[in-house]
């Protein structure tokens, strides 16, 4: 079997972190998503909404630990290894905001390739906004509409993880590995 390095994509809200805990639970080799520790960390610093207040430093923050990511996704032993949300969503979210960014953005997201992308859909019965997550529903779901255009722009075909119950959607995913 070669090595997937398999990213779960979504919108804010529709389960992707609640997959990755449970694959970690379950013995896989799992990256977090990292942008709610960027989010923290800049209120720690006295910036309420990084994003919102300096889009481009929070971009370049997700990007390169989105690379150490990758890299450290390429350079694990694991047969599989998941990731919660990959360099392309840097710059769907970019796109959401109608932000432009530097060219090297594009070129990190050609260099840093992976073997599959899941798409969890929006999903209003479970969405909930938190601390860390400012998104209406509505946005959330324009925000699901930008990864899937972005993905695609970098030849990724989507498959979409139905809307069921974590375990059945974990076996979907798994039944879709090599």
């Amino acid at each position: 079997m070669a090595k997937e390095i398999v990213v779960i994509i979504g919108g804010p809200g529709s389960g992707k972190t609640s997959l990755i805990e449970q694959l970690q639970h379950r013995g896989y080799t799992c990256y977090p998503e990292i942008s709610r520790e960027v989010t923290l960390e800049a209120r720690k610093q006295g910036i309420e909404q990084l994003f919102l207040e300096k889009p481009l430093l929070f971009s370049e923050l997700l990007l390169e630990g989105r690379k150490k990511q990758h890299a450290a996704a390429v350079a694990d032993d694991s047969e599989v290894v998941f990731i919660d949300r990959g360099l392309p969503d840097v710059l769907a979210y970019m796109h959401y905001i109608g932000d432009s960014y530097p060219a090297v953005f594009d070129a990190v997201c050609k260099a840093h390739q992976y073997t599959k992308i899941f798409f969890l859909p929006p999903w209003r019965e479970i969405y909930t906004a938190d601390e860390a997550r400012y998104e209406s529903y509505e946005q959330a779901t324009l925000i699901a509409d930008h990864l899937q255009e972005t993905y695609k722009a970098y030849g990724y075909d989507l498959i979409e993880v139905p809307k069921d119950t974590v375990d059945n959607r974990i076996l979907f995913i798994l039944g879709h590995l090599s």
